[in-house]
Protein backbone atom coordinates (compact mmCIF):
# COMPACT_ATOMS: atom_id res chain seq x y z
CA UNK A 1 0.00 0.00 0.00
CA UNK A 2 2.81 2.32 1.02
CA UNK A 3 4.48 2.03 -2.51
CA UNK A 4 1.17 2.72 -4.08
CA UNK A 5 0.95 6.09 -2.10
CA UNK A 6 4.36 6.72 -2.70
CA UNK A 7 4.17 6.14 -6.71
CA UNK A 8 0.94 8.55 -7.15
CA UNK A 9 1.52 10.80 -3.95
CA UNK A 10 1.62 13.34 -6.85
CA UNK A 11 -1.67 13.32 -8.45
CA UNK A 12 -3.09 12.42 -4.37
CA UNK A 13 -2.09 15.82 -3.58
CA UNK A 14 -2.72 17.60 -6.52
CA UNK A 15 -6.24 16.00 -6.70
CA UNK A 16 -6.70 16.80 -2.97
CA UNK A 17 -6.17 20.77 -3.69
CA UNK A 18 -7.89 20.99 -6.37
CA UNK A 19 -10.89 19.76 -4.72
CA UNK A 20 -10.04 21.69 -1.71
CA UNK A 21 -10.31 24.96 -3.87
CA UNK A 22 -13.50 23.97 -5.30
CA UNK A 23 -14.57 22.72 -2.02
CA UNK A 24 -13.68 25.93 -0.76
CA UNK A 25 -15.43 27.98 -3.03
CA UNK A 26 -18.73 26.12 -2.83
CA UNK A 27 -18.33 27.17 0.67
CA UNK A 28 -18.31 30.72 0.19
CA UNK A 29 -20.80 31.09 -2.19
CA UNK A 30 -23.29 28.64 -0.37
CA UNK A 31 -25.77 30.80 1.29
CA UNK A 32 -25.93 32.70 -1.61
CA UNK A 33 -26.72 29.25 -4.01
CA UNK A 34 -30.41 30.05 -3.56
CA UNK A 35 -30.12 33.27 -6.31
CA UNK A 36 -30.32 30.03 -8.98
CA UNK A 37 -34.21 29.65 -8.25
CA UNK A 38 -34.63 33.10 -7.65
CA UNK A 39 -33.74 34.36 -11.58
CA UNK A 40 -34.98 33.91 -14.29
CA UNK A 41 -32.95 30.92 -16.09
CA UNK A 42 -32.80 29.83 -20.16
CA UNK A 43 -34.58 26.76 -21.01
CA UNK A 44 -31.21 25.07 -21.32
CA UNK A 45 -30.30 25.94 -18.07
CA UNK A 46 -29.58 22.01 -16.13
CA UNK A 47 -30.83 21.52 -12.71
CA UNK A 48 -28.47 22.38 -9.46
CA UNK A 49 -27.63 18.87 -8.95
CA UNK A 50 -25.62 18.63 -12.47
CA UNK A 51 -23.27 21.01 -11.27
CA UNK A 52 -22.81 19.15 -8.02
CA UNK A 53 -21.71 16.39 -10.14
CA UNK A 54 -19.73 17.79 -12.84
CA UNK A 55 -17.65 20.47 -10.85
CA UNK A 56 -15.65 17.53 -8.41
CA UNK A 57 -15.37 15.70 -12.05
CA UNK A 58 -13.53 18.38 -13.81
CA UNK A 59 -11.42 19.18 -10.38
CA UNK A 60 -10.36 15.62 -10.35
CA UNK A 61 -9.19 16.13 -13.98
CA UNK A 62 -7.40 19.65 -13.20
CA UNK A 63 -6.08 17.73 -10.25
CA UNK A 64 -4.85 14.91 -12.56
CA UNK A 65 -3.18 17.03 -14.79
CA UNK A 66 -1.43 19.23 -12.82
CA UNK A 67 0.05 15.77 -10.86
CA UNK A 68 1.11 14.93 -13.88
CA UNK A 69 3.07 18.05 -14.92
CA UNK A 70 4.87 18.10 -11.46
CA UNK A 71 6.46 14.22 -12.09
CA UNK A 72 6.81 14.93 -15.49
CA UNK A 73 8.64 17.84 -15.45
CA UNK A 74 10.81 16.97 -12.17
CA UNK A 75 14.01 17.51 -14.04
CA UNK A 76 12.81 21.04 -15.46
CA UNK A 77 12.03 22.61 -11.75
CA UNK A 78 12.09 26.22 -13.83
CA UNK A 79 9.70 25.01 -16.88
CA UNK A 80 7.43 23.11 -14.16
CA UNK A 81 7.26 26.18 -11.45
CA UNK A 82 6.06 27.78 -14.98
CA UNK A 83 3.17 25.61 -16.06
CA UNK A 84 2.18 24.74 -12.71
CA UNK A 85 1.91 28.84 -12.34
CA UNK A 86 -0.68 28.74 -15.09
CA UNK A 87 -2.22 26.22 -13.61
CA UNK A 88 -2.27 28.17 -9.93
CA UNK A 89 -3.56 31.01 -11.91
CA UNK A 90 -6.68 29.02 -13.61
CA UNK A 91 -7.84 27.67 -10.16
CA UNK A 92 -7.34 31.36 -8.15
CA UNK A 93 -9.91 32.46 -11.31
CA UNK A 94 -12.39 29.44 -11.11
CA UNK A 95 -12.24 30.44 -7.51
CA UNK A 96 -13.58 33.98 -7.88
CA UNK A 97 -15.81 33.22 -10.86
CA UNK A 98 -18.30 31.60 -8.09
CA UNK A 99 -18.28 34.67 -5.53
CA UNK A 100 -17.96 36.95 -8.09
CA UNK A 101 -21.61 35.19 -9.57
CA UNK A 102 -23.25 34.10 -6.86
CA UNK A 103 -22.15 36.86 -3.77
CA UNK A 104 -21.92 39.97 -5.85
CA UNK A 105 -24.62 39.16 -7.94
CA UNK A 106 -22.28 40.40 -11.07
CA UNK A 107 -23.82 38.65 -14.19
CA UNK A 108 -22.38 40.54 -16.55
CA UNK A 109 -18.98 40.59 -14.79
CA UNK A 110 -19.26 37.10 -14.10
CA UNK A 111 -19.93 36.56 -18.21
CA UNK A 112 -16.39 38.58 -18.61
CA UNK A 113 -14.79 36.72 -15.75
CA UNK A 114 -15.58 33.36 -17.23
CA UNK A 115 -13.86 34.42 -20.70
CA UNK A 116 -11.00 35.03 -18.96
CA UNK A 117 -10.84 31.30 -17.39
CA UNK A 118 -12.03 30.24 -20.73
CA UNK A 119 -8.27 32.03 -22.06
CA UNK A 120 -5.93 30.64 -18.78
CA UNK A 121 -7.91 27.09 -19.66
CA UNK A 122 -6.80 27.41 -23.19
CA UNK A 123 -3.05 28.41 -22.10
CA UNK A 124 -3.04 25.61 -19.59
CA UNK A 125 -4.58 23.11 -21.95
CA UNK A 126 -1.07 24.04 -24.61
CA UNK A 127 0.92 24.12 -21.99
CA UNK A 128 0.16 20.63 -20.54
CA UNK A 129 -0.29 19.48 -23.71
CA UNK A 130 3.38 20.54 -24.58
CA UNK A 131 4.60 18.42 -21.62
CA UNK A 132 2.16 15.44 -22.29
CA UNK A 133 -0.34 15.52 -24.54
CA UNK A 134 -2.72 13.70 -22.39
CA UNK A 135 -2.28 15.93 -19.71
CA UNK A 136 -3.61 18.75 -21.77
CA UNK A 137 -6.43 16.37 -22.95
CA UNK A 138 -7.74 15.93 -19.94
CA UNK A 139 -8.72 19.33 -18.78
CA UNK A 140 -11.13 19.64 -23.01
CA UNK A 141 -14.00 18.65 -20.61
CA UNK A 142 -13.41 21.41 -18.19
CA UNK A 143 -12.71 24.04 -21.28
CA UNK A 144 -16.37 23.05 -22.74
CA UNK A 145 -18.06 23.18 -19.31
CA UNK A 146 -16.67 26.54 -19.26
CA UNK A 147 -18.10 27.31 -22.18
CA UNK A 148 -21.52 26.23 -21.22
CA UNK A 149 -21.20 28.40 -18.42
CA UNK A 150 -20.52 30.98 -20.33
CA UNK A 151 -23.09 30.53 -22.82
CA UNK A 152 -25.30 30.29 -19.64
CA UNK A 153 -23.96 33.12 -17.89
CA UNK A 154 -24.82 35.64 -20.69
CA UNK A 155 -28.22 34.13 -20.88
CA UNK A 156 -28.90 35.04 -17.23
CA UNK A 157 -27.38 38.21 -17.47
CA UNK A 158 -29.73 38.93 -20.93
CA UNK A 159 -32.76 37.85 -18.48
CA UNK A 160 -32.66 39.47 -15.62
Amino acid sequence: MSNILKKYKSYIVSVLIALAVGGLSALLTKDNMNIYSQINMPSFAPPPVVFAIVWPILYVLMGISSGGIFDALKGDRERRSAVLTIYGVNLGVNFLWSIIFFNLRAFMFSFIWLLLLAGVIIVMIKEFARVKKWLGYLQIPYLLWVAFAGVLNLAIYMMN
